[in-house]
């Protein structure tokens, strides 16, 4: 029985490499699922029933092989995070302040950039609003330099404001 097996085997190789090519779409790939599969169906001979489809039996082992292979592949690539510090996800440290809170922020802020001389308040408003420090310059009249450094004291300002 081991001949005819073998030769039964040899004779669906070429059928089973199309099969091979459509699962894979890349020839070394198929070549290797073949191999595998009749790796397969050579060892396991013994669970072969005589009179039923070999076709049939050899393109389920391709197929499982194939699917084997693919979630094996899936789960290499997945990566999970393992780490202890999901509690931060629901802490009151990471969590948004409402609505509220923010727009009464940024009224204050708005009051605290009020406060400023217009000397620093003009070009840390125009920064604020997307210009660029070269823009800025250019509107105001004065040196790049000089524009970088009122809009730096009026951060500083800012901040001093704010954190009283």
């Amino acid at each position: 029985m081991e001949t005819t097996f073998d030769y039964a085997l040899d004779s669906h190789s070429k059928p089973l490499m199309g099969f091979a090519l459509k699962l894979t779409k890349d020839y070394n790939d198929a070549s290797d699922l073949l191999q595998d599969t009749m790796m397969k169906a050579f060892s396991n001979q013994h669970r072969f029933q005589e009179g039923t489809n070999l076709s049939a039996w050899l393109h389920t082992i391709m197929r499982n092989s194939f699917i084997s292979n693919y979630q094996r592949m899936v789960r290499q690539k997945t990566f999970i995070d393992k780490t202890d510090n999901t509690y931060f996800i629901n802490s009151q440290s990471t969590s948004k302040a409402d609505d509220a809170t923010v727009d009464l922020n940024y009224k204050e802020l708005l009051n605290e950039i009020k406060r400023l001389d217009d000397l620093y308040s003009e070009p840390f408003l125009m920064y604020y609003e997307g210009f660029k420090y070269h823009e800025i310059a250019d509107r105001m009249g004065v040196p790049i330099g000089t524009i970088k450094n009122r809009i730096h004291v009026a951060r500083q300002k800012i901040k001093g404001f704010v954190k009283r």
